[in-house]
């Protein structure tokens, strides 16, 4: 365990792990019941989820990571793209022994949380998709300011962009432009939430593992769309879906040849673990125990 600098979560310790050739931060939570592995999006870290870490963690092993190069993760000079972070979870799982996991991702995290179930199908008991898209499957439109997409894409795919614009800047945009556009519940998101996403966003080369992903979401929609029509990934698939839906189950659908429930967590902005966390923590059980009922069901594989 390692000592850490975010504000304290009952029953969360906290982890590092060399993997993939980088370090990476970590927070574990419960001691019992099947694994749930939480991969946050932007602009978080793993602390998005500590409303919901003490809530899975009454049943379930709960582990939340700093995406690479993100959060208390090494800045380093990794290519901090979604395979990087793929492999980086992989060999996270081995060294914790807990696989295999319920493997939850959102925002940004899609690509990432996707390569994880169809290449290393082994550490995955289902997939959750959050909020999310994939590349090769739409998430593209987001760069195209022209038809509705969002200028922070480009900016973050670019190098040396995000370091410039958001330096000193970065608490008065999350507080300012990005959280009141993109959450409907009033005071989900803290000034507690703000000073520590602010902190380590603002540390130095704080910026290095969201370009990598935003970088590599740009570039890896062939790859994807290979990963998906392989059939690779054989997992129950749950879509959450908020201010987006019904998007994350349209893509989940066109993506994956296994079943996707669908959740629609109904005046919920874009980030349900901080502004609905019990109701996400209520459709992620209920999800959980169908896939344990399926497979425990007679003539279940």
């Amino acid at each position: 365990m390692t000592q850490s600098l975010s504000p304290a979560v009952p029953g969360a310790e906290h982890h590092t792990a060399a993997v993939a050739g980088t370090e990476i931060h970590y927070v574990t939570a419960g001691t019992s019941g099947e694994p749930v592995l939480l991969v946050h999006g932007f602009p978080e870290t793993w602390w998005a989820f500590h409303k919901l870490l003490p809530l899975l963690a009454t049943e379930h092993r709960v582990i939340a990571v700093d995406l690479p190069g993100v959060g208390d993760s090494a800045a380093d000079d990794s290519d901090f793209g979604s395979m990087l972070a793929a492999r980086a979870l992989h060999e996270l799982i081995a060294q914790l022994g807990w696989g295999p996991v319920h493997l939850t991702g959102q925002d940004i995290a899609g690509n990432t949380v996707f390569r994880v179930a169809a290449t290393y199908p082994d550490d995955v008991l289902s997939l959750t998709a959050i909020e999310t898209g994939l590349s090769g499957f739409g998430w593209e439109r987001f760069a195209d300011v022209a038809h509705g997409g969002a200028w922070h894409v480009g900016a973050l795919a670019t190098p040396g962009i995000a370091e410039f614009v958001f330096t000193g800047r970065f608490r008065e945009y999350a507080a300012r432009l990005w959280y009141p556009h993109l959450t409907l519940v009033p005071g989900a998101v803290t000034d507690t939430d703000l000073d520590e996403f602010t902190r380590t966003y603002e540390r130095p080369d704080g910026w290095r593992g969201i370009h990598g992903l935003y970088a590599s979401a740009l570039s890896e929609g062939d790859d994807i769309k290979a990963l998906a029509e392989s059939n690779s990934l054989r997992v129950p698939v749950l879509a959450v879906g908020a201010m987006s839906h019904p998007s994350t189950a349209e893509t989940m659908r066109r993506a994956v040849s296994t079943d996707v429930t669908v959740v629609h967590l109904d005046s919920v902005g874009h980030h349900p673990a901080l502004e609905a966390p019990e109701a996400l923590a209520s459709a992620l059980e209920a999800f959980i125990a169908g896939v344990g009922s399926s497979k425990s069901a007679p003539g279940s594989t």
